[in-house]
């Protein structure tokens, strides 16, 4: 049976039925490898990316402030009074 439109169906075919050829293949021809080229802007970037600190945290100020949070010396009278004054602002 064959198919003529979207409302008419084939029966089965063989292994071999239209959708194989049983011709030899030619050799397809040597195919050129993918390259990539990093310049060396890029290579640059990707070496400050991975010194330490790159990721955008201070690790010296971040020790710093611990210490003075574990101590009880982050929080002053002047630092809570300048954050409510921006939370008063920001509020309205």
């Amino acid at each position: 049976m064959q198919v003529n439109g979207p409302a008419r169906a084939h029966g089965a075919h063989g292994v071999n039925a239209p959708h194989f050829s049983n011709k030899p293949s030619q050799a397809a021809p040597a195919k050129q490898a993918d390259r990539v080229e990093i310049s060396p802007e890029a290579q640059a970037a990707a070496a400050a990316n991975e010194a330490p600190g790159a990721d955008g945290i201070r690790t010296d100020l971040v020790a710093r402030l611990r210490g003075e949070i574990a101590s009880g010396t982050y929080e002053t009278a002047d630092k809570l009074d300048g954050a409510l004054d921006r939370l008063i602002d920001q509020i309205g």
